[in-house]
């Protein structure tokens, strides 16, 4: 997460009843949570936001703001001591939201104080789900999203609400054929593909409707190379697993040439559906899933998109400032929220409308045209694609 200037502040005390002898009532049942106390206690800050962070991540909301909450009481609250003070007060605050609790205002303003930017994020929020407005959360929010890493759950918080007011793609009857997506399909196995991914491969091409391309890494090392140069090339061979070369190449190659993107370990299992899709001629067409992340295992785009080439941006700066950053958020669905994420808040501010040939379907919809596989990998035989 990005650091951000902030202004002088008074520092309250959460009023966080419990500091130590916790039990499992405290984890709400949580073992995996009790079984690190038992381990860690919780006598620092990065134990008690590891425990925090347990709690958020089985859904343990009311839980987790109390831990975040002790993490924050217990935190120098100096401006280059992370986790930043203002990270823990977000997200103690948001957990409360999850709870349909609603914030306390002093905390609020705290969180203003100590960032601007996190607390238009927050009360951007409440103003959604408390006040079911979401043209007013937006325009509270603004581009909040910029201060943290791309993926992080305010790109997918941000992406639900503009979701929830943008009207339908209206794609044009008759699109130029510069600004509609290719017949082709592009898909990526780093080597030695197992036969479920080649009788994949032939499954596609016998549609008779896409020309249907399978990458391997070393073809894939020397396109980059070609296209994009050294730098490019260094990047896709310095991935640290096989999902995020994939990642990385899928977006280079759908803005070179346009097409469909399909992972090597899905099918398309009613091209009827997308047919009837691609009959509209849309530009782009992304699907989210339930928690409103970005599917980039399947998605279409035409060539010179402006929304890949901001993916693109996100891609490069991720991989020279943060290496190490969760593959998810570093390359893969987070620079598809951020880049639409962006390109919404441009049109929301500006009052113009989004590019209507964009069309952005929903998981049911994703789920009636694509199957996931049942490969050998995903029990354990070895991972070589994302």
């Amino acid at each position: 997460m990005a650091a951000e200037p902030s202004e002088p502040a008074t520092y309250l005390t959460l009023p966080i009843e419990k500091t130590s002898d916790f039990t499992l009532e405290d984890f709400a049942g949580n073992h995996q949570a009790m079984n690190y106390y038992h381990t860690y206690k919780a006598d620092t800050l990065q134990h008690v936001f590891t425990l925090a962070n347990i709690l958020h991540m089985h859904k343990l909301v009311r839980e987790a703001a109390n831990f975040y909450g002790l993490a924050y009481n217990m935190h120098s609250k100096k401006p280059d001591d992370y986790p930043l003070a203002s990270s823990l007060l977000q997200v103690r605050l948001l957990c409360l939201l999850k709870a349909g609790m609603e914030p306390p205002r002093d905390e609020l303003e705290q969180l203003r104080a100590l960032s601007k930017t996190m607390y238009d994020y927050i009360s951007g929020i409440e103003i959604a789900w408390r006040g079911h407005d979401p043209v007013a959360a937006l325009k509270r929010m603004d581009n909040c999203f910029e201060i943290f890493h791309t993926g992080e759950e305010v790109d997918v918080l941000y992406l639900e609400t503009a979701l929830s007011v943008l009207p339908p793609a209206t794609p044009a009857e008759s699109q130029p054929e510069a600004q509609k997506i290719p017949r082709k399909i592009y898909m990526y196995w780093d080597k030695n593909p197992p036969p479920e991914v080649e009788e994949n491969y032939d499954y596609h091409c016998d549609l008779g409707t896409f020309d249907v391309h399978l990458f391997d890494r070393e073809e894939g090392a020397e396109w980059i190379w070609d296209y994009y140069g050294k730098e490019a090339r260094d990047l896709f061979l310095g991935a640290k697993h096989a999902a995020e070369a994939a990642d990385f190449l899928r977006v280079h190659v759908i803005q070179e040439f346009g097409g469909w993107w399909l992972d090597a370990d899905i099918r398309i299992t009613s091209p009827e559906t997308l047919e009837n899709y691609i009959a509209r001629d849309p530009s782009h067409l992304f699907f989210v899933t339930d928690n409103y992340y970005v599917h980039n295992d399947f998605f279409g785009s035409r060539r010179n998109s402006p929304i890949l080439q901001d993916c693109l941006l996100s891609l490069y700066r991720n991989s020279y400032l943060h290496h190490g950053l969760y593959i998810a958020y570093k390359t893969g669905p987070g620079v598809f929220n951020r880049a639409l994420n962006r390109k919404l808040h441009t049109a929301f501010r500006t009052g113009k409308p989004f590019d209507p040939t964009v069309m952005i379907q929903r998981s049911p919809e994703f789920d009636s045209i694509i199957q996931d596989m049942d490969m050998a990998y995903k029990k354990g035989g070895g991972w070589h694609a994302a």
